[in-house]
């Protein structure tokens, strides 16, 4: 079964928590995973950002679960890495 290893989400978040406290949050709760957050827009409650998340398998669910659980929400997945872990072969 293939594993995801990279990710890059654009997710809207209020202001709070702050990108330290949200970035904090998924590493603290997934300590083997890598998370960098970019602002790309700030109004007046929310701001647009890209979430990046490398790891040896990162579990696209529960991210989701807990970037919910702080407020905001996943609109697209903008880049994702998979990578396989099982050879299939065939006998013709």
């Amino acid at each position: 079964m293939a594993v995801i290893t990279h990710l890059v989400l654009d997710v809207l978040k209020p202001h709070q928590p702050n990108a330290l406290e949200f970035t904090n949050a998924i590493a603290n709760r997934f300590p083997r995973l890598r998370v960098n957050l970019v602002v790309q827009e700030v109004d007046e409650k929310t701001e647009s950002t890209f979430l990046t998340i490398g790891g040896d398998d990162i579990n696209y669910d529960d991210i989701v679960q807990l970037i919910s659980e702080m407020g905001a929400s996943v609109h697209s997945i903008d880049e994702v890495e998979v990578v396989g872990d099982e050879v299939i072969t065939t006998v013709g």
